[in-house]
């Protein structure tokens, strides 16, 4: 069943305090007798845990699945300060830890991949000491100078690091057009395994709370990634645990040519290219987005 609201999407939540913030938190239980590690999915920007919510059930047939809106995401708390990777990656780990899980897979997208790089970069450290089983890495510009940024990724990057002011021009439905705009010229308006378009219900999530007036302080990421980017895509690249990729191939923006080197450099890691498909393949085709990602995940 697909929740296609974000009011029923909080309803089968909890709000917990995690690594000192109030952040929103789904933990589903197994469809079925649990056969498969637990699964912990981190979101990418500007979006939240919601873009799961067409395979959610999908994902949970066998497993449980541990699902979180990052801080100044979603239906978490949105503090007017500085963002960073580790601070994402505190509120993942404060997660899992307080939820009693030390095996997991990990399915990750977009600014979620850098999250789970540095993540993987504490276990290659000895910091983050849980047992990473499998890992599926879905579309993001994990090799940064590949990434083709869109025009509103670079006006946000040209701002200031501070929060915007309240009459600025960007609201729930210039939001949603931006979120078009990443998707396959091929994706309907309302994508196969949805009841209505998703899009609204996920840009209404990031003006929540002002959210929409972060965005110059949450698209630091893209900074972090140039700094930092051997210690995060390093740790994806390295981390012993086998690896999945699957890459919606109309991505104008984390270009497909990402796959291509991030085989190269993992050569035994598997693939699925979706064609027809964009940025957010869990949204576009959410069939299409299980087959290839469950195979993956054992």
């Amino acid at each position: 069943m697909t929740i296609a609201s974000s009011t029923a999407w909080e309803a089968i939540g909890t709000h917990r305090q995690l690594a000192g913030a109030r952040i929103f938190t789904v933990d589903a239980p197994s469809i079925g007798a649990e056969r498969h590690p637990p699964l912990l999915v981190l979101h990418g920007f500007p979006t939240s845990s919601f873009d799961y919510a067409a395979v959610l059930d999908g994902l949970r047939a066998g497993r449980r699945v541990l699902l979180f809106d990052m801080l100044g995401y979603g239906l978490s708390a949105k503090p007017d300060r500085r963002y960073t990777m580790a601070l994402q990656a505190d509120v993942a780990q404060a997660f899992v830890a307080e939820r009693g899980v030390d095996r997991l897979a990990l399915l990750t997208h977009d600014m979620g991949d850098t999250v789970g790089g540095e993540l993987l970069a504490r276990r290659a450290a000895g910091v983050w000491t849980v047992d990473v089983t499998r890992r599926v890495v879905t579309n993001g510009s994990i090799y940064i100078e590949q990434a083709h940024l869109s025009e509103g990724q670079q006006q946000l990057l040209g701002l200031a690091d501070e929060m915007l002011p309240g009459d600025a021009p960007i609201d729930a439905a210039s939001l949603a057009r931006s979120l078009r705009d990443t998707l396959s010229p091929a994706t309907p308006a309302v994508p196969e395994g949805w009841p209505e378009d998703p899009l609204p219900e996920a840009a209404a999530q990031i003006v929540r709370d002002d959210g929409h007036r972060l965005l110059p302080r949450l698209i630091r990421y893209i900074e972090e990634r140039r700094t930092n980017e051997r210690r995060f895509t390093g740790a994806i690249e390295t981390d012993p645990s086998p690896l999945h990729v699957v890459w919606g191939l109309d991505d104008p923006i984390a270009v497909p040519s990402m796959v291509d080197t991030l085989l190269a450099a993992r050569p035994d890691a598997t693939a699925v290219r979706l064609e027809g498909v964009g940025h957010y393949p869990m949204i576009e085709a959410p069939q299409r987005y299980l087959d290839a990602v469950l195979p993956g995940l054992g």
